[in-house]
């Protein structure tokens, strides 16, 4: 299976709509992830960070010119380890994508990564201050909200929603 199709017209160079046929099934499992794992309303603008965060860490996991869908089941594990909260998550995204840029080219699962990623950094959310706590052991005062980048928010709910599935 090619990562990319058309819509019928027998392929890219004849015309037809391309279909990002990685990305969207980056973004399928992502959002059976979190819907599987209820922990915000379907949605919401949590939800939206949240399934935008994992889409991308799966699509970006993935080797550009690998099998689509053929990762789901062996991937879980990694894709931990790249939305854990101690990792360096946005620069592994830019380098991610200007990876793609510089490998591939432009294509639609390009381009729809690359727009995820300018909402998740441009989109701001308030929400509890999960960094501002003196005492880690000490519960989050939710009434104490700040703004955050929607990644901020998203990635720690795609990562306890990998928990959880």
């Amino acid at each position: 299976m090619l990562p990319e199709s058309t819509n019928g017209a027998g392929g890219t160079s004849g015309g037809g709509l391309a279909v990002p046929m990685a990305w969207l099934c980056a973004e399928y499992l992502a959002d059976g992830v979190l819907r599987a794992a209820a922990l915000v309303a379907p949605g919401s603008l949590e939800y939206r960070a949240g399934l935008q965060a994992l889409a991308l860490t799966v699509h970006l996991a993935e080797e550009p010119d690998g099998p689509a869908g053929a990762w789901a089941a062996c991937r879980v594990d990694e894709w931990l380890r790249h939305t854990a909260y101690d990792r360096p998550w946005p620069p592994w995204v830019e380098e991610r994508l200007a990876a793609r840029q510089a490998s591939g080219g432009e294509g639609p699962d390009l381009a729809l990564a690359r727009t995820a990623w300018r909402q998740l950094r441009d989109t701001w959310i308030r929400a509890a201050d999960l960094d501002g706590r003196t005492d880690p052991e000490s519960p989050v005062d939710e009434t104490e909200q700040i703004w955050l980048p929607a990644w901020k928010l998203g990635l720690p709910l795609a990562h306890l929603s990998l928990h959880l599935r």
